[in-house]
């Protein structure tokens, strides 16, 4: 009996000190549009050519959630990604923002137009999780730098979405995060 306490007692501790030890970083992402968050990579955005990588031979996934956030010398926006597998992505500048498939123009506030493609997507009903149903755009005030992050279309295998920036074409980075699955874009603000 008093061997089981004794491990019990243990296991509480471990437990309580291991939660204790995570911070706001290794929450898993709400799903509000907005967010301060430094759990990606932060190497300073250094470049704006186009960024692109091939998604895993299984990837199904869905955008379920948009956010946005500030870190010092650049503003973070996050896709937050269920389904399976590792997606891909080409990013890159464009003069205009029009939707795959349509060819409709969509609106985009900001200087420059950053196109998101995201590779190895799946129609909710194929990947079975809610997609994401937030404001369209999203925006966060303490990002001076998005104007605004519309849309996450899905349209042959391929998640379209704009991200309107408040500069003429800044550097930008493209990464990953896993569990959860989330595709980082970090652009380079003054």
């Amino acid at each position: 009996m008093r061997n089981t306490m004794v491990v019990l007692a243990v296991a509480s501790a471990a437990l309580l000190t291991s939660c204790a030890d995570r911070g706001p970083e290794s929450a898993p992402p709400s799903s509000s549009t907005t967010s301060t968050f430094t759990d990606a990579p932060t190497q300073a955005p250094q470049d704006a050519l186009p960024k692109q990588q091939a998604p895993a031979g299984d990837a199904g996934v869905t955008v379920t959630g948009i956010r946005i956030g500030r870190q010092p010398g650049y503003d973070r926006v996050v896709y937050d990604l269920g389904g399976r597998g590792a997606p891909g992505w080409n990013v890159q500048y464009a003069d205009r923002a029009v939707q795959d498939g349509s060819g409709r123009a969509i609106p985009v506030a900001g200087q420059s137009i950053l196109q998101v493609q995201i590779t190895g997507s799946a129609y909710p009903f194929d990947s079975g999780v809610e997609p994401y149903a937030g404001p369209d755009p999203a925006t966060d005030p303490n990002a001076p730098g998005i104007a605004g992050v519309y849309g996450s279309a899905v349209y042959e295998g391929t998640t379209q979405s704009f991200i309107g920036v408040n500069a003429d074409r800044p550097p930008f980075t493209v990464s990953t995060l896993s569990n959860p699955q989330r595709l980082v874009i970090d652009i380079a603000t003054p």
